[in-house]
C-alpha cells in the first residue's frame, strides 16, 4: 500500500518580504519632512555640532588629572545615593504591586483598573527632577526629597510594566486554580505571581539600576546625593574632582549590573 500523497506546498512568495504598505511609507515621509523642520525651527546646524566637539575636548581635558583628594566628601555623596537609590526601589516596589494588581484588566472591574492608571500616569507624567523640585519644596533639602521623588518615579515604571504582564497570563492556570475554590487571594499567589515572577524580578532590578543614575540627577536639585557635590565640583570648576565623581558613578553601576545579572541566575530568571 503506498504512502499518501503529502500535501503540495504554497507557492513561494515574490517580491520584498517585509513590503511597508502606503500608509506606513507616507507616515516615514512625513516623519523625515518633520525631522527637518525640527532641526531648521531648533538651530541646529553643523558648525554649532563642530565647535561643541572642540569644546568638549578642552573639558575632557581639564578633567585630568583626577583629583583624589576628596574622598570624603565623594564617600559620604556616593553613600546617600546608594541609600535613596535602595529605600526609593523598596518602597516604589511595595506601592507598585497592589497598584499592578488593580490595574490588570483581566482581574478587576473597569472602574478599579482606571483609577489604578490613572495614578500610574501621574506618577509617569513628570521627570524625577522636577518631582524632586516639589519635594525639596515640600520637606526641605535632603535626603529624604530625592527617596519621595524616586518611589514616585518607580510606581510609574513598574506599575505599568507589571499591570502589562499580569493582562499577557494564560488565564488556563488561573482558572484551575479557581477551579478548586480557592480564594481571591489564593488564586493571586498560585495563579497570578508564578507566571510573571520572573518578569517582576527584572522589572525591580532594571528601576535600581534607574534609580542608581537618577539618584545622582535629583541631587543637583538638593535633593540628596552625590549629584549636590558634583553640581558644586562644577561650579568651581573643579574639573578633575567631576571626573572623579563621574567615575565612580560609572563603576558602580557596572558593578550593580554585574550584581543584578548574578542575582537573576541564582534565581533562575
Amino acid at each position: 500500500m503506498s504512502a499518501p500523497a503529502s500535501p503540495p506546498l504554497p507557492p513561494a512568495r515574490t517580491g520584498a518580504p517585509f513590503r511597508a504598505s502606503a500608509g506606513v511609507r507616507a507616515a516615514g515621509v512625513l516623519l523625515a519632512l518633520y525631522t527637518l523642520y525640527a532641526l531648521s525651527q531648533l538651530d541646529f546646524s553643523w558648525q554649532r555640532f563642530s565647535e561643541g566637539l572642540g569644546h568638549g575636548a578642552r573639558l575632557i581635558g581639564k578633567m585630568f588629572p583626577p583629583d583624589l583628594d576628596k574622598w570624603d566628601i565623594l564617600g559620604k555623596g556616593i553613600v546617600e545615593s546608594l541609600q535613596i537609590a535602595v529605600l526609593a526601589t523598596a518602597l516604589g516596589i511595595a506601592l507598585s504591586l497592589p497598584v499592578g494588581f488593580l490595574g490588570a484588566r483581566n482581574l478587576m472591574p473597569a472602574w478599579v483598573t482606571w483609577i489604578a492608571r490613572f495614578i500610574v500616569a501621574v506618577c509617569r507624567s513628570l521627570h524625577p527632577v522636577i518631582v524632586a523640585i516639589i519635594f525639596v519644596k515640600a520637606v526641605g533639602f535632603g535626603a529624604l526629597a530625592g527617596v519621595l521623588a524616586l518611589t514616585v518615579a518607580s510606581i510609574g515604571f513598574i506599575g505599568k510594566l507589571f499591570s502589562e504582564a499580569i493582562e499577557e497570563i494564560s488565564p488556563k492556570q488561573v482558572e484551575a486554580v479557581r477551579a478548586t475554590g480557592a480564594s481571591f487571594m489564593n488564586m493571586i499567589a498560585f495563579g497570578v505571581l508564578p507566571q510573571v515572577f520572573s518578569r517582576f524580578i527584572g522589572f525591580a532590578t532594571y528601576q535600581l539600576d534607574s534609580n542608581l543614575r537618577n539618584s545622582t540627577m535629583v541631587g543637583i536639585v538638593g535633593a540628596g546625593g552625590i549629584g549636590g557635590a558634583l553640581f558644586s565640583a562644577f561650579q568651581r570648576f573643579d574639573y578633575g574632582f567631576v571626573f572623579t565623581i563621574l567615575a565612580t558613578i560609572v563603576a558602580i553601576i557596572v558593578l550593580a549590573e554585574i550584581g543584578t545579572n548574578a542575582l537573576k541566575k541564582a534565581l533562575d530568571v
